[in-house]
């Protein structure tokens, strides 16, 4: 009778855990990257019947799937519903709470979202601000994470301040890998083997097998690693 339990259970896992990983897709990355709170009371509520469902023989498996399902295709409606009715989805999800202006925290908003003063400070140094003084404006989302804009005298400075022109270097293709080709990469750059092998060449480069990688980025520029034990973490550069 107990094999016979665990027997089931397992097959339990090997189906509900698909179907619960295809409906989570379904659902869109939003429910998983920045979790709003009616996304995360969808996920507790999966999380809550899957592990029923694995752990009690006794529950129906089909009843299971149907409830999945259902919630799975009822978040998918209310998030389209939140992106066509903003009333809406301000109704069921927090909104953007300023907690910080001008170097100063705003107490009455902090409390009103229940936050302390010490979670916000605590989040403002996860940000690299140990001065509220440096704070422009602090926005806690609608996810609990904080937006943090320094004052303009306290930001660190871009590229462009600096007078520095950055250059771009783009993708790297990986070309070659242990030693192989990888025609579809090449076929795709519009290039062929031959030039490449000419390029090694010239490179030094006697036998393909010896190189572990080889890309090339949107500049033509080839990188190599050896594969041999003498050379494995040498880059060269051309």
């Amino acid at each position: 009778m107990i094999f016979q339990e665990l027997a089931l259970v397992t097959g339990r896992i090997f189906t509900i855990l698909p179907l619960l990983l295809f409906m989570t897709l379904t659902m869109g990355k939003r429910s998983i990257g920045q979790v709003p709170i009616f996304d995360f009371l969808v996920i507790v509520t999966l999380a809550s019947v899957t592990g029923a469902d694995i752990a009690d023989p006794t529950v129906s498996h089909i009843h299971t799937a149907y409830a999945i399902i259902a919630i799975a295709l009822f978040q998918k409606v209310v998030a389209l519903k939140v992106i066509r009715n903003r009333p809406f989805g301000k109704w069921i999800t927090f909104e953007p709470t300023v907690v910080v202006k001008d170097g100063k925290m705003l107490v009455d908003n902090v409390a009103s979202i229940r936050y302390s003063i010490d979670n916000v400070l605590q989040m403002l140094r996860q940000k690299d601000v140990f001065d509220i003084g440096d704070v422009k404006l602090a926005i806690i989302e609608a996810n609990g994470d904080i937006s943090v804009q320094r004052k303009p005298n306290k930001a660190v400075p871009s590229i462009e301040d600096l007078g520095i022109k950055k250059k771009y270097s783009g993708i790297s293709y990986p070309i070659i890998i242990e030693g192989e080709f990888r025609e579809e990469v090449i076929e795709e750059l519009g290039m062929n083997k031959e030039s490449l092998l000419r390029r090694l060449e010239k490179m030094g480069v006697i036998r393909i097998d010896t190189i572990f990688l080889c890309t090339i980025n949107d500049e033509g520029d080839l990188q190599l690693a050896y594969s041999r034990k003498d050379e494995e973490h040498e880059l060269i550069q051309h």
